[in-house]
């Protein structure tokens, strides 16, 4: 007895506990959970229009992307609100607008159903409308049969008024029925002010942001763009706050730093059919970037300048455009971007920004590859310092023979760099493959010296996603065929292709002595108080798997092409630079008609100087057409690298 007796007030004694600790969990713990909950139930709650992003600057602190208030005119749909009180307050618009916003033709039909619904439903027959009873016909087929048996006559007879008020009732009515909508965008003081006056039904005035640019199209394509409703592949973000009319960025830096940039919209509350304000909006963060606009504007100007002239000289057919990135190789910063594409119209002429073509974009380099190529052959005891051969021409069996641009002569392997030689790429590669060259012999491989070439070229930053801070990065493309003349290829950048992002981490890893840094534009991220939300830091990717002795010697073979070599025209020689040229020849489809039919050469040029930790790439494709009459080969990629140069060193 004395047990149970126990036992009964241990349990009554841990049920109260439980009982208080319920007590203190709902009053205390989740006090406020339950408050707003409450509140949500009771009261109507409505979301701005729209709240002004952050801005992004450049690494002096000067505005690239800002914002400008403009009056907005928003409706909110009121639940005792009627059709033909709709009807009226679209066409009081259409008065307080004079006319000013146009209608679409295809939308009348449907708006003659709202506005005559008796006349349209004389348009079917009892039986019809019975068949809708029997279900044997939906709703919509009925709607269906109406709206086809409008006569047109009946359309062209509505009034100036119906048609127009056919823009703002479909506005209205448009998406989800608790949604604000926006109606009018951007207009003058004076319609802003006279429709406010007129006190319509649902009808609020906000002001709304819009993003300006203050360098025009500079940089347009990477800085991005702003949906002005949240598109159907983001609607994912309706779990995180968003609503169906939120703007939200849908490509570039707008896209891929949305979560920052975005503002939080103004809160109402709905009070006796009015919306009282509870909440401002907030502005979102500012996104300052490594970009220095007085390079980029320079770099831009420069390339434009480039391409006039050269489309002034023979055989640049198939030559419209060109890429030139900046970057500062110790912390993996870029300080410009320029992609510039020549459009032509008869005699006219338009530059376009196709900047974002960096990381989207991929080419056959040439030989820019042959200090990632020349360290597989270092790595693999294929070559060592110093090796030397005759630079001739490989001939394998069934293959024609593939030469280097010229007979160099004795080579070692800084000459090989410097002069460009295929053919001492080639020899390397096939003793990468396993084998010793002899004339016309037969040679199979597999996929494993194709395998050592990638790897080696990811880990410098060819074929491989540099980081970059921008959405839908592509690493370009590999060639899917194995033989041992697409090896060769392979080792002269003739085979796989890479973009010029790609193409900038590699020289920055050759500059840092094998070590692969992350590509950044973000240089860090502030609130409204200058609080700092987000910093660069450099980050380390990887080491390239080669011994330092042989990296050194990539960089003097480097060196070399810029005192000695190829690269001798394309740096003033006042600049201790390092660099390698590149030509590669390809097909290209001219018409877009899915056949390959013009044979072009393209130009690469990459390079690094410690005198101010610069590295630049300018790539400029089909500069010109090989197999026809003209011999001339544009200079334009020089031209470009040349000036940019010129123009760092004399700011520096």
């Amino acid at each position: 007895m004395k047990k149970k007796f126990i036992f009964l007030t241990i349990l009554i004694c841990l049920i109260f506990s439980l009982f208080l600790y319920r007590v203190y969990y709902l009053a205390f713990i989740k006090h406020d959970y339950y408050l707003n909950l409450l509140d949500k139930l009771n009261n109507v709650y409505v979301k701005g229009n729209s709240a002004p992003r952050g801005r992004i600057l450049d690494i002096k602190g000067r505005v690239i992307v800002d914002n400008k208030g403009v009056n907005t005119i928003i409706y909110h749909k009121q639940s005792d609100i009627t059709k033909e009180e709709e009807i009226k307050i679209a066409k009081d618009l259409v008065k307080l607008t004079n006319f000013e916003y146009e209608y679409k033709t295809e939308k009348l039909r449907d708006y003659y159903m709202i506005l005559y619904p008796d006349k349209v439903n004389d348009l079917v027959t009892l039986e019809e409308k019975e068949l809708v009873k029997k279900r044997e016909m939906t709703n919509e087929e009925l709607n269906e049969l109406k709206k086809e048996r409008i006569k047109e006559e009946d359309i062209d007879n509505l009034s100036e008024i119906e048609k127009y008020s056919s823009y703002f009732y479909y506005l209205m009515n448009e998406g989800y029925i608790y949604d604000n909508k926006t109606l009018l965008i951007d207009i003058s003081d004076d319609v802003y002010a006279s429709i406010l006056e007129a006190n319509l039904k649902g009808i609020v005035g906000e002001l709304s942001w819009v993003r300006v640019y203050p360098y025009n199209d500079s940089l347009k394509s990477i800085l991005g763009a702003i949906s002005n409703s949240l598109p159907k592949e983001k609607e994912y973000l309706l779990n995180d706050g968003y609503s169906l009319n939120d703007k939200v960025g849908i490509s570039g830096l707008e896209e891929y730093y949305e979560e920052y940039l975005k503002g939080e919209k103004a809160l109402y509350k709905l009070e006796n059919n009015e919306l009282k304000l509870v909440r401002e909006s907030k502005k979102g963060n500012d996104l300052t970037l490594e970009i220095d606009m007085d390079i980029q504007l320079k770099v831009e100007e420069i390339i434009k300048e480039e391409i006039l002239k050269a489309k002034k000289k023979p055989n640049t057919k198939y030559y419209k455009e060109s890429y030139a990135l900046v970057g500062d190789y110790e912390s993996g910063a870029i300080r410009a971007i320029g992609g510039i594409r020549l459009i032509t119209n008869n005699k006219d002429y338009s530059f376009q920004d196709v900047s974002i073509n960096v990381i989207k974009n991929a080419y056959t380099v040439g030989s820019v590859v042959k200090g990632a190529s020349i360290s597989v052959g270092y790595k693999y005891k294929a070559l060592d310092i110093g090796t030397t051969m005759v630079d001739s021409c490989v001939k394998l069996a069934n293959i024609p023979p593939k030469c280097s641009w010229k007979r160099l002569g004795k080579i070692n392997d800084i000459k090989a760099l410097a002069q460009s030689s295929n053919y001492y790429q080639f020899i390397t590669a096939l003793k990468v493959a396993g084998y010793n060259y002899k004339y016309d012999m037969q040679v199979d491989v597999d996929e494993e010296p194709f395998n050592k070439y990638r790897e080696m070229y990811a880990s410098f930053g060819l074929g491989s996603l540099t980081g970059i801070d921008l959405p839908n990065e592509t690493v370009g493309l590999k060639g899917e065929k194995v033989a041992a003349d697409l090896l060769m290829n392979l080792a002269i950048g003739q085979y796989d292709t890479y973009t010029p992002v790609g193409l900038l981490q590699y020289i920055n890893t050759i500059a840092n002595n094998g070590e692969r840094l992350k590509l950044n534009l973000m240089h860090n991220i502030k609130n409204e108080n200058g609080d700092i939300v987000l910093e660069n830091n450099r980050t380390l990717l990887n080491k390239v798997d080669v011994e330092d002795i042989y990296l050194k010697r990539v960089q003097e073979g480097f060196r070399e092409v810029i005192t000695h070599g190829t690269g001798y025209y394309y740096v003033n020689q006042k600049i201790k630079a390092y660099g390698k040229t590149g030509t590669s020849e390809s097909y290209i489809d001219s018409d877009y008609d899915n056949i390959m039919d013009a044979y072009v050469l393209s130009n690469t040029f990459i390079m690094y100087s410690e005198d101010a930790n610069y590295s630049l790439v300018v790539v400029s494709p089909n500069t010109a057409q090989l197999n026809t009459n003209s011999s001339y080969n544009s200079q334009v990629n020089r031209y470009i690298a040349r000036n940019i140069n010129n123009f760092l060193f004399s700011t520096d």
